[in-house]
């Protein structure tokens, strides 16, 4: 193993010598490993290796008082600073609620975790079964490090091993052709829905991704439009600072933005959030489709811009500020009809 350890560790070195600007998680794809591998070739000394409850970790967090929380997938990442209040969790399912940290926790597929010092930067990282990224928490300059460390002391593994053993996960049955769906029936589902958390429900019984039941979806409830929306809907939310709900995910976890964005910056493929609280990082090149979706709901139409990359993975959700018992935004209304009615306008 240790022969082993020490080669990647040496590939490693190679391919940030080579890729200087490349984050970890690049660094991981272009030697065809996992980031929990490449963290952990650190253990024992700017890396500790964690073991135990991550439900109970978790509920310790608020102790390190204002920190930023950052999840991402392939095509995004999302950070987001304030506190980790309001804790709980049913089951592995598990809720942070608070306006500045709010997160939806699947801790089945919490399987690493590791604390991590790079040069002056101390964070919590949680990865998969897989060794991709679940979740990460980093300190800022008003975070309490005796609180960090204790955290740090309770739940450290009784084996610094800096070997990783991941597992993949099953590959995802392929979609079903259209023409084996019962359309009929999807749609009639949809236009009963009651809630939007329902959605998920309803992809299942009928056998759908998600981007197959946008195409099959009940006439005006979702609508193809250019992939430069998620530009043109931001810049009107920044104009009259109209609060929007930014949802960012993978399979561990789901981390929501609630409120303004401000200061937007474009570099290269990326489009960025810059605000004090927020950054957002999107690659607009790995849209491969944006849909604006509407959703029936006990308090009216619920719609969302979302996006999806090339595997017809989503990417990002994004929704006018809203909590249940209330309808949604009519400033977010206007904005996504201004931008269907200016990409219409266009194509004519």
């Amino acid at each position: 193993m240790e022969s082993t350890i020490q080669q990647l560790q040496a590939r490693y070195e190679q391919a940030k010598a080579e890729n200087p600007k490349s984050r970890i998680r690049d660094l991981a794809n272009i030697l065809g490993v996992s980031e929990a591998q490449l963290v952990a070739l650190n253990t024992g000394t700017t890396v500790t290796r964690l073991e135990g409850d991550f439900k109970e970790l978790l509920k310790a967090v608020h102790t390190m008082g204002y920190v930023m929380a950052l999840t991402r997938n392939d095509n995004v990442v999302h950070e987001r600073k304030g506190v980790y209040n309001n804790v709980s969790f049913e089951g592995p399912v598990g809720l942070v609620l608070d306006l500045d940290i709010d997160l939806r926790l699947f801790m089945m597929h919490w399987k690493f975790g590791f604390a991590v010092q790079e040069a002056d930067r101390k964070s919590l990282q949680f990865f998969d079964k897989s060794g991709e990224a679940v979740h990460k928490i980093y300190l800022t300059d008003r975070s309490d490090v005796a609180a960090f460390e204790a955290i740090v002391a309770q739940f450290k593994a009784a084996d610094q091993n800096p070997e990783v053993v991941t597992e993949a996960y099953p590959v995802e049955a392929a979609e079903l052709a259209d023409s084996a769906i019962d359309v009929a029936a999807f749609r009639e589902s949809w236009l009963n829905l009651k809630d939007t958390h329902e959605f998920y429900g309803l992809l299942k019984r009928h056998q759908l991704t998600r981007e197959q039941a946008l195409r099959l979806a009940p006439e005006g409830y979702a609508i193809k439009i250019d992939n430069t929306a998620v530009q043109q809907v931001f810049e009107a939310a920044a104009a009259d600072q109209t609060p929007i709900m930014i949802f960012v995910g993978n399979r561990g976890c789901i981390q929501i933005h609630t409120g303004t964005v401000t200061k937007l910056v474009t570099m290269g493929p990326w489009f960025n959030v810059m605000d004090p609280e927020l950054n957002m990082h999107l690659r607009e090149d790995r849209i491969n489709s944006s849909w604006i979706v509407k959703k029936p709901s006990v308090d009216g139409v619920v719609t969302a811009l979302e996006i999806f990359d090339e595997k017809g993975e989503m990417i990002a959700q994004f929704f006018g500020k809203r909590k249940p018992g209330n309808p949604e935004l009519e400033e977010w209304r206007a904005i996504v009809q201004n931008v269907v009615n200016k990409q219409a306008h266009a194509t004519v």
